[in-house]
C-alpha cells in the first residue's frame, strides 16, 4: 500500500505541467529520498509510514494542481510534518526528507 502511494505521488509529479523541469526533478529526487527513509521504518511502524506516504501524496497534489489553494497546501504540509512527529531521534533522516519535501513544495510560489 505504501509503495503504491509513493508511485502515485511520483506519477502526479511527473505528469504535471504546472511546475518547471528543475522543480520536477528536485521533487522526484526528494520523493526518492522519502521513499528510502519510509522503507527503513520497522514493520511495527507500518501505520505511521502509511500516514506519512498519504500526507506526502496529498501535499504534492495540492502543490502541483492547476488552481492551487494556499490554505489546503498549508494544512496538508502541516499534516505531513505532524505525521513524522516523534521520529526526530530515531529516524532523523526521515524528518529531514519530509522537511526538505515540504520546503520545496512551499517554495512553488503559493
Amino acid at each position: 500500500m505504501i509503495q503504491s502511494r509513493i508511485e502515485e505521488l511520483e506519477k502526479k509529479i511527473t505528469g504535471t505541467a504546472n511546475v518547471n523541469e528543475e522543480t520536477r526533478g528536485e521533487l522526484l529526487r526528494l520523493v526518492s529520498e522519502l521513499k528510502r527513509e519510509i522503507s527503513s521504518l520497522p514493520q511495527a511502524q507500518a501505520e505511521q509510514a502509511q500516514s506519512i506516504a498519504g500526507f506526502a501524496a496529498v501535499t504534492a497534489h495540492e502543490a502541483v494542481r492547476a488552481e492551487r489553494d494556499a490554505q489546503l497546501l498549508r494544512l496538508s504540509t502541516e499534516g505531513l510534518r505532524a505525521s513524522v512527529g516523534g521520529f526526530e531521534n530515531t529516524h532523523p533522516g526521515l524528518v529531514q526528507a519530509v522537511n526538505a519535501f515540504c520546503r520545496t513544495l512551499s517554495n512553488l510560489g503559493i
